[in-house]
């Protein structure tokens, strides 16, 4: 049964359709992706997952049933906007939210600071919160939405503003979650970490569906037409009547094949010209197939 399914669902605001007619399902254990440009109905698609607001049309479930107030204390979920109390001590903040999932304020207390030290923020524990970085609030936030253990995380947004590092020790903490059973749909409009992390995705752009399922059955869908070249030396090999375009940032070359390129023809020539440190073939990436598909440029 799907932890999560939408079918047909739709949602306007006064004139503006941000979703339309939106239908993908989540398997138990799947990290999902809900991706697309700033504005394409992400956020909106969520919201009414988890009853924040209601669809117009269509039909949302959770759990294999039709969505419920009392299926939420299954759920953990972090905003896009964060929401914290900024007069107040990380620790006391994290009880209080733990204590509004259920847990008795004794193992909300062992769950705070278990997750403290685990994304590196029990020196600040004691700290009010407006006494901290973006990036460390965000960790606080992050904790909230985990600290009862629920089956489905939905995260919307949620590297947005993080340093690499910090970034790398959220992904780390939701891979071991998907490792443990959990079910996570996080939403974002940077498609690399997509490639990283998840194992099916839906591709809105404008509120519409435009791409949907595994991302390795995708991806296998388009040609390996893109070339990744690193070289040293003659770079005339460029050049080559096997490419269609070509960007070298110094030795380090992007190239796109023609129609009917040959990609062994164009290693012969290269090894000819220049020292080869590697030659490798690609799929094309999430967002390349993206413009591919809506014709238009990805949002940064």
């Amino acid at each position: 049964m799907p932890v999560v399914e939408l079918a047909a669902v739709t949602k306007a605001y006064q004139d503006k359709v941000a979703v339309n007619q939106l239908s993908f399902r989540i398997e138990p254990g799947q990290m999902f992706g809900l991706l697309g440009p700033n504005g394409s109905g992400k956020t909106s698609s969520i919201r009414m997952m988890i009853g924040i607001t209601a669809p117009d049309s269509g039909s949302i479930t959770l759990f294999d049933q039709p969505f419920t107030r009392s299926s939420l204390t299954r759920v953990g979920y972090l905003p896009e906007e964060r929401g914290l109390y900024k007069k107040m001590k990380v620790l006391d903040q994290l009880i209080f939210m733990g204590s509004l999932r259920g847990l008795s304020t004794d193992e909300a207390q062992k769950r705070a600071i278990a997750w403290a030290k685990k994304l590196d923020i029990a020196h600040s524990i004691l700290k009010k919160t407006e006494e901290l970085s973006k990036g460390m609030q965000q960790k606080i936030q992050f904790i909230s939405a985990l600290i009862h253990e629920p089956e489905l995380i939905i995260m919307d947004e949620p590297f947005s503003g993080l340093d690499p590092v910090n970034a790398t020790l959220l992904q780390d903490t939701l891979l071991e979650q998907k490792a443990q059973g959990k079910t996570i749909l996080f939403s974002t409009h940077r498609m690399d970490q997509v490639e990283k992390l998840c194992d099916s995705i839906a591709l809105i752009h404008q509120g519409n569906l435009v791409l949907s399922g595994g991302v390795r059955e995708i991806k296998s869908r388009y040609k390996r037409d893109r070339v990744i070249v690193e070289f040293s030396g003659d770079d005339s090999f460029l050049r080559s009547p096997e490419i269609a375009q070509a960007k070298n940032y110094s030795g380090h070359a992007e190239i796109q094949l023609k129609e009917n390129g040959d990609a062994q023809k164009l290693l012969v020539e290269a090894v000819s010209k220049a020292t080869i440190y590697r030659f490798e073939l690609m799929e094309p990436s999430l967002e390349e197939i993206f413009i591919q598909t809506v014709g238009g440029k990805v949002d940064a």
